[in-house]
């Protein structure tokens, strides 16, 4: 009679610029590169049972998952090394059994709409191609929300969410890029923050 094997996971952690978040960065993919999601609250992980099991951990306040990596945001009042090696350590044994970390599949491209502007499409291009790598080693994401009147307004998820150093990210490198690169940009704010 054959068992099942588990999956060989390989799961380390990277401190990042945000002192409540860590990254669980793992030996495979976890969900399509280039794609994340960002469950701010166990309400709103309905598609992830990995974050809706992390949520049952009361010190867990955001949870993030992009490429091969999760993020986990803590409560201020806990100290990481008290939790750290415990989440880490549900976060690999929930891998092994080879259970998605979202449920989720794409008809069309979720980065790319065929009705942006030129100018839409442009942004979105730089910020995924010279951005996104850059803040998914912290552990995060900076995702377009919309353009207008020279105001490109970007999402923080992950560990910028919330990061003391998300505004300097945001105004000295981001918006310095995409007002060099195109004209029409004039200023780049974080929505929802």
């Amino acid at each position: 009679m054959l068992q099942a094997q588990a999956r060989p996971v390989h799961l380390y952690m990277e401190a990042n610029p945000n002192p409540n978040s860590l990254k669980f960065v793992a030996n495979f993919m976890l969900v399509e590169d280039g794609v994340s999601f960002d469950y701010p609250d166990a309400e709103s992980a309905d598609n992830s049972p990995l974050a809706q099991e992390l949520f049952n951990f009361a010190a867990v306040k955001r949870v993030f998952i992009a490429s091969n990596f999760v993020t986990v945001t803590k409560d201020e009042a806990v100290e990481w090394a008290e939790i750290q090696t415990i989440i880490r350590d549900h976060i690999k044994q929930y891998l092994e059994v080879c259970k998605k970390a979202v449920q989720a599949s794409f008809d069309k491209d979720p980065l790319f709409d065929e009705s942006d502007s030129e100018v839409v499409k442009k942004i979105k291009g730089i910020l995924d191609e010279y951005i996104r790598p850059a803040v998914e080693q912290d552990g995060g994401a900076i995702v377009f929300h919309s353009f207008q009147d020279g105001v490109v307004k970007v999402l923080l998820q992950g560990s910028c969410s919330g990061c003391p150093s998300s505004t300097v990210t945001l105004k000295a490198g981001i918006e310095n890029l995409l007002t060099r690169m195109l004209p029409e940009v004039k200023e780049v704010q974080a929505e929802g923050v």
